[in-house]
């Protein structure tokens, strides 16, 4: 690689930070991003602990993470305004890890996963996730969504019950066997955490609903001695501190097992930080820098990992807030982190008497927000391959695991995309001679005259489309369709804009039959790809029965020289 080539491939990992700090930082601009910065922070605040307890964990574990991994997402990202920590998507991959591996297992994942968005992001495969099904990432998020609701019902309704499934259908039987233990008081300071956040977003929209709605409930809870459960009485006393860099005791001889899980979370990482990357630049006018983002998240998950923090990516609500508080650049991200840091060093011995129905508040109207249900609701209307995809999708992440969701959306969607395809393509027998726009009577009736002047002995027939895997097979009838087998069939492909080697070795095997049978095929109009192709692959005019022509006419006067020299 030479020296251009190589700055070329750096560039695209430069940090934006670099980047602004390059064209000039002001005392206007830091004052702009601390400003967003605080704000974004208290936003956070409730949400790093209130997705911590959701996943199976302590609370501090989202607020290390959001600090950690946040700092980091900023920092080294392809993003101006990017705010990173843990988010709603993990949750229930991160609950069944921990349940099956336990906490090591998800250290391993973070971990795996981090290195994963590393490799994707050195390898410039930034720009392929965004060809991502738009009913496949629907359908998963819908899912995800309703998982969050389902797994806050018993913070909501103070159920007393030890674990709570992992499982969909096992967790909802569970609720019901223990129905009849629904505290009162819990349901009384989830239905005012839910009446709070939602107020506020309808009479005050820039007040920041889920730390109102905490402090609220908090005060509500310890005013009148209500008998529900808090963070102190869960988990205790929250540390003042962060962990130490530690490497600590993770399976590793459990690795091949965890690769799945491992993937989905590099997946949901780097599709949701790419995506939060897009709006921001749709609402900022600026541009991200897609592998210079995956490698970004990359290194914050595998800090987060060995700090013993929890999964991370962009978060699109928090950036969209940095946005709108008026951030300039990454440092507003990086002082985010900070703000979180000092919370909890000031804030821990206070956050024990936090109501868990409060943080179930907050993650419920996580997952009203996150289900996107007027999206769910248009894509029904879409045409049948799309609405499979996504109910497909969104049925297999409730009731079995996000990983197969994944896999099986994409690989459905792929089948629905190729017969699509397949159904574009079209092989007719027009022959026109000019390509002049026409309106399909008057085509029809010239094809006709048209077919009148074809020498005797001649065919031609057109492709239109893309030939593919998907349609390459539907080759293999054209012959079949003659009463009386031509002497030369002419096979118009100025149509055809691409071709691959299942096509070039369908228009092989039509070679090889028409040369069985006595028929000269002429190829005519290849376009650069399907010629550069079809060179590439061997298949060359003048073998086997095979001709080439650059356009119809030369390939008619071709057609008539041949039935000409046979008699």
């Amino acid at each position: 690689m030479d020296a251009t080539r190589l700055r070329t491939y750096l560039q695209q990992f430069e940090p934006k930070l670099w980047t602004t700090l390059r064209e000039g930082y002001t005392l206007q601009h830091l004052r702009a991003d601390a400003l967003a910065g605080l704000t974004v922070a208290i936003v956070a605040l409730p949400l790093a602990m209130a997705l911590a307890i959701a996943s199976g964990t302590t609370p501090e574990k989202g607020l290390h993470t959001a600090i950690i991994a946040g700092f980091l997402i900023s920092a080294l990202g392809g993003s101006r305004v990017q705010i990173g920590g843990p988010t709603a998507a993990f949750i229930p991959v991160v609950f069944v890890v921990i349940q099956k591996f336990g906490y090591g297992g998800l250290i391993l994942c973070t971990l795996l996963a981090g290195l994963m968005l590393i490799a994707a992001g050195l390898l410039r495969l930034g720009t392929l996730m965004k060809y991502m099904p738009q009913p496949v990432i629907t359908g998963f998020t819908a899912g995800i969504a309703v998982s969050i609701f389902s797994s806050q019902v018993k913070d909501a309704l103070g159920l007393q019950m030890e674990e709570v499934p992992a499982e969909f259908v096992e967790r909802w039987s569970a609720y019901a066997r223990h129905f009849a233990t629904t505290q009162p008081a819990t349901v009384a300071m989830t239905v005012l955490g839910l009446v709070v956040i939602v107020g506020l977003r309808y009479w005050k929209p820039k007040w920041p609903g889920f730390l109102v709605a905490l402090l609220v409930c908090t005060a509500a809870t310890t005013l009148f001695a209500l008998p529900t459960d808090t963070i102190g009485s869960r988990f205790g006393e929250l540390p003042t501190a962060l962990p130490a860099f530690d490497f600590p005791r993770i399976p590793f001889e459990r690795t091949f097992e965890l690769l799945p899980s491992a993937f989905t979370i590099a997946f949901l990482a780097g599709v949701e930080s790419l995506l939060s990357a897009v709006v921001a630049d749709g609402m900022t006018g600026g541009r991200h820098r897609s592998n210079g983002e995956l490698v970004a998240q990359g290194v914050a998950n595998a800090a987060s990992a060995l700090f013993g923090g929890l999964p991370a990516t962009g978060a699109l609500a928090r950036t969209a807030t940095n946005i709108r508080a008026g951030a300039r650049s990454p440092v507003s991200g990086m002082l985010h982190a900070g703000y979180l840091l000092l919370f909890m060093l000031l804030l821990a011995p206070l956050m024990r008497y936090v109501p868990l129905a409060a943080l179930a508040a907050v993650l419920l109207v996580v997952a009203w927000n996150m289900s996107e249900y007027e999206h769910f609701r248009t894509t029904l209307s879409a045409p049948w391959g799309d609405r499979v995809v996504l109910l497909l999708t969104f049925l297999l992440t409730v009731f079995f695991d996000l990983t197969v969701a994944i896999e099986a959306g994409v690989v459905v969607a792929a089948l629905v995309f190729m017969y699509r395809m397949s159904e574009s393509v079209e092989i007719s027998s027009g022959v026109r001679m000019t390509d002049d726009d026409l309106d399909e009577a008057a085509a029809r009736a010239r094809d006709e005259q048209q077919r009148l002047r074809l020498p005797r002995g001649v065919e031609a027939y057109q492709i239109g489309g893309p030939l593919f895997f998907g349609a390459a097979n539907r080759l293999d009838s054209l012959l079949d369709q003659f009463f009386e087998k031509p002497k030369v069939l002419v096979l118009r492909m100025r149509l055809v804009p691409v071709i691959d080697a299942s096509g070039v070795h369908a228009l092989r095997k039509l070679a090889e039959r028409c040369q069985r049978e006595g028929i000269v095929l002429i190829l005519s109009g290849l376009r650069d790809q399907p010629n550069r192709v079809v060179a590439q692959m061997g298949l060359d005019g003048g073998a086997g029965g095979l001709h080439l022509a650059s356009n119809f006419d030369r390939a008619l006067k071709l057609a008539q020289s041949l039935v000409a020299a046979h008699g």
